[in-house]
């Protein structure tokens, strides 16, 4: 409850920084360095309103609710009757959204097993290896290096090592579940391409802004090296001593 709420207060401070005394946000005019920031900070806020799938005259509604408090003028409603409603409709509208992308997702991941002869695992992962590695291969408590570029099922970008030019290493168990299982089946110096469905990924509430719910991903990923579990840990052993003469 506590996560929705905090949503629901960021979903406020973006229509409110994005939102003005215009009917048309469109035609506000970027003319101070003040107003490209807060503009900045808005469609930041913003993208979460994407998770809502709202309709012009229901953002046009927010927009009135926002500029009638701010002036102290009296609501048009009963505040404590839609108070509580806040909570049912962002969570029907939530799950819509993640019902929709979990749908796309699943045919998504049966046409990559069709198309690309892919491997489909028991949990659901799908995977094609593009360049089989010749090194040790992982196990779940080991610390891996790699280089991946991970996007959604429509191509969009949400993350990606390769762009930012600098591998990342991270302990394969503390990753989304996708992760962990798709990297033990690599070998130092292969690289992969997998498709992780939601429930291996981040399941039905999404990682906001750029993830939605129920969203299905695609990352390739390229492994570098592996460090077998407490080997950076463990204590040099002493040299032998020499025998007295």
């Amino acid at each position: 409850m506590k996560k929705t709420l905090s949503f629901l207060s960021l979903i406020v401070l973006a229509v409110s920084l994005t939102s003005c005394n215009s009917s048309d946000p469109k035609s506000v005019k970027l003319e101070s360095e003040d107003d490209k920031t807060f503009y900045a900070m808005g469609f930041m806020l913003g993208g979460n309103l994407q998770r809502l799938s709202l309709s012009d005259k229901e953002l046009q509604a927010l927009y009135k609710g926002i500029a009638m408090a701010s002036k102290n003028e009296k609501s048009e409603v009963d505040m404590a009757t839609y108070q509580n409603k806040i909570q049912e409709v962002f969570k029907s509208r939530m799950d819509k959204v993640a019902v929709k992308e979990k749908e796309s997702g699943k045919a998504f991941i049966e046409n990559f097993i069709k198309t690309e002869a892919a491997t489909k695992t028991e949990s659901g992962l799908a995977y094609k290896v593009i360049k089989e590695g010749t090194g040790a291969m992982p196990s779940a408590e080991d610390t891996v290096e790699v280089h991946y570029h991970g996007t959604l099922a429509d191509g969009t970008v949400f993350d990606s090592s390769i762009e930012r030019g600098k591998t990342i290493s991270f302990p394969l168990n503390r990753v989304i579940r996708g992760w962990t299982e798709g990297l033990q089946t690599m070998k130092e110096g292969g690289k992969t391409k997998f498709v992780i469905p939601s429930e291996l990924a981040y399941g039905e509430a999404g990682a906001p802004p750029k993830i939605p719910g129920g969203a299905t991903l695609v990352f390739e990923v390229e492994l570098f090296k592996v460090t077998k579990a407490g080997a950076e840990a463990a204590p040099a052993k002493p040299a032998a001593k020499g025998k007295k003469k």
